[in-house]
């Protein structure tokens, strides 16, 4: 299945002009061919073309259906930037993948970019939603400064990782909880200053380890979402399990 983004598909029936240039001159798709959108906002729709335009294709809505996350939680990722910025779109691409419905960008003490470009994230956001065949679009939220952000973060479990033997912390799967809307930082490659781990602390985060080995943060920010993932579809194929044994 190839998959098209239109946020206002209800109510326009058009195809952005880039998503119009790839149905009509990449793929050839024209008048009568049926094609899937989304609405990045939970909703994918069966389509029939009506006028095959490279900048402004019409599409009329044959059907739709509602597919949320599968997750059962949200999930939020709060990442400083990486320097290489490489990096950084290669995390997004694979957050969205796995699975993510919010990614904030930390401006730390220690952080080696202090900007980003945030509509060129914003594509590579919405590429990989096609690509996997999610049909809702993450948050992302231009950046702010930690101290900011954990006096206004109020999920129900909150995590930092941090990689100073003198903090005690827990493994992060031992604690990472399903069904439970979750936030995990992390921080730049200089990690989070100890004026930032006290504001962390105080605002109910918890310091977790990611194992023995010292990740990049790009890579710790991936296994933090693969521990998340992994604890809610552990919790889900146990739950009937449990239910018939009751």
């Amino acid at each position: 299945m190839i998959q098209f983004f239109a946020p206002d598909i209800e109510n326009d029936g058009l195809l952005p002009e880039e998503e119009s240039a790839h149905c009509v001159r990449v793929l050839r798709h024209k008048s009568g061919d049926r094609i899937h959108v989304t609405d990045g906002k939970g909703k994918r729709f069966l389509c029939e073309i009506d006028e095959a335009d490279a900048r402004h294709t019409r599409v009329r809505i044959i059907s739709d259906e509602i597919l949320l996350p599968h997750w059962g939680c949200r999930i939020t990722l709060a990442v400083a930037p990486t320097k290489n910025s490489d990096r950084m779109e290669w995390l997004f691409e694979k957050a969205v993948e796995i699975g993510v419905d919010e990614i904030v960008l930390l401006r730390c003490e220690h952080s080696e970019r202090k900007n980003v470009n945030l509509q060129r994230l914003r594509r590579i956001l919405v590429s990989a939603m096609k690509q996997s065949l999610k049909t809702t679009l993450p948050v992302v939220k231009d950046m702010i400064t930690l101290k900011d952000f954990v006096a206004c973060c109020n999920t129900e479990r909150k995590y930092f990782g941090y990689c100073d033997p003198s903090l005690p912390k827990r493994i992060f799967a031992s604690v990472c909880r399903p069904s439970a809307d979750t936030t995990v930082m992390i921080g730049p490659e200089g990690d989070f200053s100890p004026v930032e781990v006290k504001s962390s602390l105080e605002a109910g985060f918890i310091p977790v380890s990611f194992g023995e080995s010292r990740l990049r943060t790009e890579t710790a920010a991936l296994f933090a979402l693969g521990i998340v993932h992994t604890v809610n579809q552990i919790s889900q194929t146990r739950e009937p399990h449990c239910k018939k044994q009751e």
